[in-house]
């Protein structure tokens, strides 16, 4: 009962956050999710592209946004290497989740990434992801990761990231003193980088293949085959840092899908809009976006209709929907004054 009140709540209200699994969204088609959030690393960029795909199906703008770190890592390693494969699967899914590593670690277009792992190549940057928005800086992270590689194998192969980056901060912890790593020659030979900035190095280092995780170890971090070949300088790492600015805004907008992002919106008619169609699928019991989809209210929005002729030349604005809703959106139209921001563009 809860779960059908909160599942008719999402499709039928506005600005209403679900919490839930990935499983939620199945068989669900709302087609004006702005924002999908995960908390958590997907298993690989097959469920990842399927589950940020429930997001912007009205062809409009809309984010997708993940937090991950080395403990999703190990709990799906642990997963993986828990479930009853065949070898030749299992080696598939160890694969998969090494592709979902570098699209996190990546410091490139996002899409290009996703789009080249499904085998579609030679596309442009998409100038919508945070490194077309914000480029990464990329830096030559040799001498950092034969740091980080050399702490690893100091301490024996075997702990996690956060001790490893007391002993390269030089952080007298009493794990430290335990195991009498302050006495190692990598201990505080990291003290440049602060935890956060060695957690992304030993995070992009995983990514990279050239350290492993030991699931039976708890966590622990071991090196690979290619690790070597660091350690002596012969494989070159480029790992990425900060983000830096760019000359191209972030600041919000809506517009609609493949046009002009200069196009200025009148944000006080788009929320009046907005309220009269929720208004109308409360009374109706149907969710707003049968009414009218967002890119139709967008191009009321754009064009500001003025009569019926006008308004039923907006895509979605069919005949009946015309002669049932036309009068009251007109109505909201000519009762809302063009907002001071429809004369300022965006940029």
């Amino acid at each position: 009962m809860t779960r059908e009140r909160n599942q008719d709540r999402f499709l039928k209200e506005e600005g209403i956050v679900m919490v839930a699994t990935v499983a939620f969204g199945m068989g669900i088609d709302k087609p004006n999710v702005r924002f999908v959030a995960h908390l958590d690393a997907p298993k690989s960029l097959e469920a990842y592209y399927q589950e940020t795909g429930r997001a912007g199906r009205d062809g409009l703008p809309a984010n997708a946004w993940m937090t991950y770190g080395m403990q999703d890592v190990t709990a799906l390693l642990a997963l993986l290497e828990g479930a009853n494969l065949e070898e030749r699967q299992r080696r598939i899914e160890r694969h998969k989740l090494q592709a979902l590593l570098g699209y996190c670690e990546t410091a490139t277009c996002r899409r290009q990434v996703l789009l080249g792992y499904f085998g579609e190549r030679d596309h442009p940057p998409c100038g919508n992801c945070d490194h077309c928005l914000k480029p990464a800086r990329v830096w030559d992270g040799l001498v950092a990761a034969q740091k980080a590689l050399s702490a690893v194998f100091r301490t024996g192969q075997r702990f996690g990231v956060a001790h490893l980056v007391d002993v390269l901060r030089g952080q007298l912890t009493e794990r430290v003193r335990q195991f009498g790593h302050d006495r190692l020659k990598t201990f505080g030979v990291g003290a440049e980088f602060d935890k956060g900035q060695w957690r992304s190095v030993f995070r992009q280092l995983v990514a990279l293949g050239h350290l492993e995780v030991d699931v039976e170890g708890h966590g622990g971090l071991h090196l690979s085959e290619t690790a070597p070949a660091v350690l002596r300088g012969d494989v070159p790492v480029a790992l990425r840092g900060d983000e830096v600015e760019t000359r191209r805004s972030r600041r919000a907008r809506l517009a609609v899908a493949g046009d002009d992002v200069s196009t200025p919106v009148d944000d006080a008619l788009w929320q009046a809009l907005r309220a009269r169609r929720l208004e109308l699928a409360r009374a109706q019991g149907v969710p707003p976006y049968v009414i009218f989809h967002d890119a139709t209210l967008l191009e009321m929005v754009r064009q500001r209709p003025s009569d019926l002729a006008a308004l039923g030349l907006i895509p979605g604005v069919g005949r009946s929907k015309l002669e049932r809703y036309g009068e009251t959106f007109l109505a909201v139209i000519a009762m809302t004054p063009q907002n001071s921001l429809s004369s300022t563009p965006i940029e």
